[in-house]
């Protein structure tokens, strides 16, 4: 074998090489593009997720609970007009003789009634179930539920604790110390037709 064909064959050999490190470099740059658009296009559902589930939060914190546990309003109420104002919808979950029941707004949880239910939050076991409409694909649900309760002296009527009148010019005054009632409250968001583009949440209410 002569000198010339020597170097034909580790030219052949070079080239081979660069073409296998050259693939290799695409196939890797190609699945890191790849998952990164898998990981992009989870974070956008888990966002939508999260947004439906803190909506629903929000809805129940500061619509729901104070017009439930002053007695001004029934459950039932409260969701109609909620319904009759609103583009999304809600929907009572949890046996109506549980669902935000004196004992689960006024009680502890160790004193609730034996319809309610401490268990984790799941689409069975919800006190309120709301269904959120979405700007593109299926809605989504939001499924909301009280898990435990600390009791406290919030006025249930909507009065304050606190002297605020004419009358706390006078020496002698104590005013009451406030304690909030404590609601742990559970949330779980997914999409109707793909419960896989869900969000959880646990979030401490003090009312």
């Amino acid at each position: 074998m002569s000198c010339f064909d020597r170097e034909k064959g580790m030219a052949l050999l070079v080239v081979l090489a660069i073409i296998v490190i050259t693939s290799g470099l695409a196939v890797t740059v190609l699945y890191f593009i790849t998952k990164q658009t898998e990981v992009s296009g989870l974070q956008k559902r888990y966002q939508t997720a999260k947004e439906a589930s803190l909506g629903a939060v929000e809805v129940f914190t500061k619509e729901v609970i104070p017009g439930t546990i002053s007695g001004t309003t029934s459950l039932s109420a409260k969701v109609g007009t909620f319904n009759s104002i609103s583009t999304a919808s809600a929907t009572v979950v949890a046996p109506s003789a549980c669902a935000f029941s004196s004992d689960k707004l006024k009680k502890s949880t160790a004193n609730w009634g034996s319809d309610c239910s401490s268990a984790p939050v799941s689409t069975a076991s919800a006190d309120l179930k709301f269904t959120l409409k979405s700007a593109s694909g299926q809605p989504f649900d939001a499924y909301v539920k009280i898990v435990d309760t600390v009791i406290g002296n919030t006025s249930a009527g909507g009065v304050s604790l606190e002297g605020g009148g004419s009358g706390d010019a006078g020496s002698g005054i104590i005013s009451v110390q406030h304690f909030p009632y404590m609601y742990t409250i559970e949330v779980l968001g997914q999409r109707q037709q793909n419960p896989s583009e869900r969000a959880y949440f646990e979030v401490l209410y003090a009312y």
